[in-house]
């Protein structure tokens, strides 16, 4: 066979030598192509079939075989073509390469860190510099921005532990006012209650609560919060202790501002009897000796670790709160005493507010146990940590690890309902008293955190466990609890730093607590004691 092309190509013979086919003639078009355009059409054809064979071949041997040849060109070819960076999967498992290898890697002397992105983005453009290097800048940043994020929270809970240990201005100068009034206004010292209600003071067919705190305001947030929600109030007989400085103040406050039908009482720690330095030794070596002092009251940014996570620094400040020492924070382990005509009072702290009647809790049968509480290693909210005895004592003492089991459910203190005929027939007294003297001849060293772990040995085997709707805790730790189980619950407890009284308050759970505070009232007006 023979092909003729004729110099103007616009026409094409082909004949065969056999005799079948004499010849064929093709007549193209009457446009003319150069031989130059066949030849470069050719020589491109001839480099790039062999470049697209081998693409294939990759793409092929990769395991990116489901896909067409050109697709996969395209994926390939476009984003270079169009001057992007590859983000195939290898590109970032290179990147991680790199990473893992700076991690593993000092950084080297003398190394610039960028303070921002911005800063890195600038670096590069002005300073180029490999792959390696810009690994390690990456580092360097990271860790820059950990430390000072760290150092910034540590700070943080430095600031909050001294805003909780203060007294706000406007509660300072509501006490000093109703101490005043308390000299200068005879409806001011009345007496609490009347004489014709004393009776109701021992008499058990009441229902008694007990709040002992030297905060005025708080004191009434707690007793108008039991009355309002109560359906019976004049079953309702209060009794509020105080220590002798706020007495006058407290008391005042009551007599100008009665709760019929319910029954208040205030009395000072002074006016009790039974309270005296032999009944309570430990309480007051506690209170006197030189090293306690110096650890509660002392300078508690000299003693912060910063090398401590910013969990654990918080829980050692907070464990250095002064209160701790005080005795009105370990006046509830002498109830028998203080109360020795009472069977069954409901103890409850200054830092809580009541959402729902509370009769119900005097039918609970407590089978026998002196305290019904809440356990808090049960917890359903998942942003409350659940606690057990591990939580407060510290078992890597020996004393404590002998004795007690670390995984032992805790409970709460702040709401407790006390069998107080059947804890006169313990010794949960003078356990209590025994473990405080083994901590303070161990400098602290078997627990840290106030009165509740005394109270967890102390009450081992006499607890009963209540519903977790009697009490949730955690609302001055953190904000982040369940709306609903929140609203349900009967007492909720501001325990932690962020007190509703206090400015550091989370101000989305402060509302609850605001509700039972009169702002109109003369004396918080005066105060300037403003709802934030």
């Amino acid at each position: 066979m023979q092909v003729h092309i004729s110099p103007s190509m616009g026409q094409i013979t082909i004949s065969a030598t056999n005799g079948f086919l004499d010849f064929t003639k093709v007549k193209g078009a009457a446009r003319h192509i150069s031989y130059r355009s066949i030849f470069y059409t050719v020589l491109i054809l001839a480099f790039l079939l062999p470049f697209v064979f081998i693409l294939t071949a990759l793409v092929t041997l990769e395991g990116v075989n489901n896909c067409s040849s050109l697709d996969c060109i395209g994926r390939r070819l476009g984003p270079r073509l169009l001057g992007r960076v590859d983000v195939s999967p290898r590109m970032g498992r290179e990147i991680y390469q790199l990473l893992l290898q700076a991690s593993n890697e000092a950084l080297p002397e003398g190394l610039t860190i960028p303070e921002s992105f911005p800063d890195l983005i600038t670096d590069m453009k002005t300073n180029p510099y490999d792959a390696k290097t810009f690994a390690l800048k990456m580092k360097a940043m990271v860790q820059q921005m950990e430390q000072k994020a760290r150092s910034a929270k540590l700070q943080e809970y430095l600031y909050r532990h001294f805003a909780s240990s203060g007294i706000p201005k406007g509660m300072h100068c509501l006490s000093l006012r109703l101490a005043d009034e308390y000299s200068s206004n005879a409806h001011a010292r009345r007496q609490l209650p009347s004489p014709e209600l004393v009776p109701r003071l021992t008499d058990n067919s009441y229902n008694h609560f007990v709040v002992a705190t030297d905060n005025v305001l708080s004191a009434s947030v707690v007793v108008s919060s039991v009355v309002k929600n109560c359906a019976k109030p004049e079953k309702i007989v209060f009794h509020v202790i105080t220590d002798r400085k706020t007495y006058a103040a407290m008391h005042a406050w009551f007599a100008l501002h009665p709760l019929p039908p319910a029954t208040v009482e205030v009395k000072g720690v002074h006016q009790f009897d039974w309270l005296t330095k032999d009944n309570v030794p430990v309480l007051e070596a506690m209170e006197t000796h030189f090293e306690i002092r110096r650890y509660y009251h002392g300078d508690h940014a000299i003693g912060a670790n910063l090398n401590d996570s910013p969990n654990v620094l918080a829980a050692k400040l907070q464990a250095r709160s002064p209160k701790y020492i005080s005795i009105m924070n370990h006046l509830r382990i002498y109830l028998p005493e203080l109360f020795p005509n009472l069977r069954k009072v409901i103890f409850l702290d200054d830092d809580v507010v009541v959402q729902r009647d509370l009769s119900p809790l005097w039918d609970i049968d407590l089978a026998g146990k002196v305290n019904g509480a809440v356990e808090t290693c049960r917890i359903a909210d998942p942003w409350v940590r659940s606690k057990t005895f591990k939580t407060y004592l510290n078992f890597s003492h020996p004393l404590i690890a002998k004795n007690f089991n670390p995984d032992q459910c805790a409970w709460a203190y702040g709401m407790n309902i006390f069998d107080l005929q059947t804890w006169r027939r313990t010794n949960i007294r003078e356990v209590y008293h025994h473990w405080l003297k083994k901590n303070l001849n161990s400098k602290l060293s078997l627990w840290r955190l106030g009165t509740l772990p005394p109270a967890l040995i102390a009450f081992n085997g006499y607890v009963h466990p209540i519903d977790p709707s009697w009490h949730v805790l955690g609302l001055g730790y953190q904000s982040r609890i369940n709306q609903d189980t929140l609203r349900k619950a009967a007492v909720i407890h501001y325990n932690g730093q962020a007190k509703p009284w206090l400015e550091i308050a989370f101000p989305e759970l402060r509302l609850f607590w605001t509700k039972y505070v009169d702002y109109n009232d003369e004396f918080i007006r005066n105060c300037n004691i403003m709802e934030s």
